[in-house]
């Protein structure tokens, strides 16, 4: 099996870029609680009933991070768990002034129900988004939660 995997490459130090990828709510969804910051952290990212929840099992600041998937609930499909015991894998390089960042989720592979819409969240969130970040300094983060929460009070 292929594990879906994306790169990036921004001129910009590594460890910027490595501070950046953890800023969740600024690339990716505004509906984040916790943080990916400390090997350890625990956070959810959420949208409605869609929610993922990760564990960071592996840092190596300016180079790489792993976030295990230790709870989700992928609503629009059958297998709702089907992210669970997956990988985000984060590996960081620099070059000549510039760094490479390139995603692989692990276990997210052709096959699996999810893979054609995650596919295309992915390439959104990693290819426009966070690229963006790096670039930019503004990503194109998913506004759901944070409206949510406003809204709630």
């Amino acid at each position: 099996m292929q594990d879906y995997t994306s790169s990036i490459t921004a001129k910009i130090s590594a460890n910027e870029a490595f501070d950046r990828i953890a800023r969740i709510s600024d690339w990716w969804t505004a509906g984040v609680q916790g943080s990916s910051r400390n090997l350890g952290d625990q956070f959810t990212v959420r949208w409605g009933e869609t929610f993922v929840t990760f564990k960071v099992t592996e840092l190596v600041p300016g180079k790489r991070a792993v976030w295990l998937v230790t709870d989700c609930n992928l609503h629009f499909i059958a297998d709702k768990t089907e992210w669970k015991d997956t990988k985000v894998v984060w590996d960081l390089s620099p070059k000549n002034g510039e760094t490479n960042v390139t995603m692989t989720h692990v276990g997210l592979a052709p096959g699996l129900e999810c893979y054609k819409n995650c596919e295309a969240g992915w390439n959104f969130y990693i290819g426009e988004s966070l690229l963006k970040l790096l670039t930019e300094g503004k990503g194109l983060a998913d506004q759901q939660g944070k409206k949510t929460q406003t809204s709630q009070g």
